[in-house]
């Protein structure tokens, strides 16, 4: 069983994206799997799973491009498959790819947009020039988007999905093709955005779930396998509470390791030589900063010359590796 969070304390109202069973089939084959979860304004999820774990359908079946099989999915209390209209009214969408009309340009297709959003008036060109200077697309915007980068239709698809200032976002692997100071804003505008939406993240880039996701949910061969806090999941790991020693030259890395491999708390090592690293992993019944005391006593007892300290909170590429390990296979 995987965990499950509680929502009791959640009311109907508050419940951005609600879903049941959702299920489906093509043929005999399960591609999701009786998936059932709540979503809440402030929330910032990570959707989480190795490829052909059901994330991308499950997204189109959230956003009304892929009927379920069974089971039912709401946005903000509407009902994608009777209620459908409404249900999307609310929800802004950014898929894999990003694809947009490659023969207009920035300006015209954001225009585009606006109208089939039925956007007017003052609240229509407050919010195209918002999103514009947001996203930065003043350079291209009288170009046509198939001669833009992949960085800038990245961007541009990102604008049509939040043009509207919908209450559930919805993004598949929105950083794809940004370069660092692009990444970086786009996860500051995710964070600024966050506070009163549902903003929901599929992605395999697990640094993104760390930096910006407030939960995580790894699902794989179609059923979710865990549902918590990236902070929570990453303490999962065996690398939780080691300590990472980097051992200066004037120190014998072989003694370093020889003697942090001794301590009470520590149940192993692993030296990278080549860095100069000892990675120190405490036992799993060890208490919360005893491994780190006892490095510490021991480094300045045996007085090395060590460039770098650092306690590991937990590595979550290894707790995702071990979740999904066997799905698919």
């Amino acid at each position: 069983m995987h965990p499950r969070r509680d929502v009791t304390r959640l009311t109907k109202d508050k419940i951005m994206i609600k879903i049941d069973g959702l299920t489906k089939r093509y043929g005999r084959h399960t591609v999701v799997d009786e998936l059932s979860f709540d979503c809440e304004p402030g929330e910032v999820l990570g959707f989480l799973g190795p490829n052909g774990a059901g994330k991308s359908t499950t997204m189109k079946m959230l956003t009304g491009f892929v009927t379920p099989s069974t089971g039912t999915a709401s946005i903000c209390g509407h009902d994608i498959g009777t209620d459908g209209l409404a249900a999307r009214q609310r929800l802004g969408y950014l898929p894999e790819g990003a694809p947009c009309y490659a023969e207009m340009t920035p300006g015209s297709f954001l225009d585009f947009i606006a109208n089939i959003r039925g956007m007017e008036g003052k609240e229509r060109q407050s919010r195209l020039e918002q999103v514009i200077e947001t996203l930065h697309l003043e350079p291209v915007l009288r170009q046509t988007i198939d001669t833009l980068s992949k960085g800038f239709k990245r961007r541009v698809g990102l604008a049509q999905a939040i043009l509207h200032d919908p209450d559930v976002l919805i993004l598949d692997e929105p950083t794809d093709g940004l370069d660092p100071n692009q990444k970086h804003e786009v996860r500051d505008l995710i964070r600024s955005m966050s506070a009163d939406k549902l903003i929901v993240i599929s992605t395999h880039i697990l640094e993104e779930v760390e930096a910006l996701c407030s939960r995580a949910i790894i699902i794989a061969d179609g059923k979710v396998l865990a549902d918590d806090t990236p902070h929570a999941l990453a303490m999962r790991s065996r690398y939780h509470n080691a300590v990472r020693l980097t051992v200066g030259s004037e120190t014998s890395f072989d003694e370093v390791s020889s003697s942090v491999a001794k301590l009470a708390s520590v149940e192993a090592t692993e030296s990278d030589r080549e860095h100069g690293d000892v990675t120190a992993i405490a036992r799993s019944d060890s208490k919360d900063m005893q491994t780190w005391n006892e490095v510490i006593n021991l480094v300045k007892d045996k007085q090395w010359n060590i460039e770098r300290l650092q306690l590991e909170a937990g590595r979550l590429d290894e707790v995702f590796r071990q979740i999904t390990k066997g799905a698919a296979a």
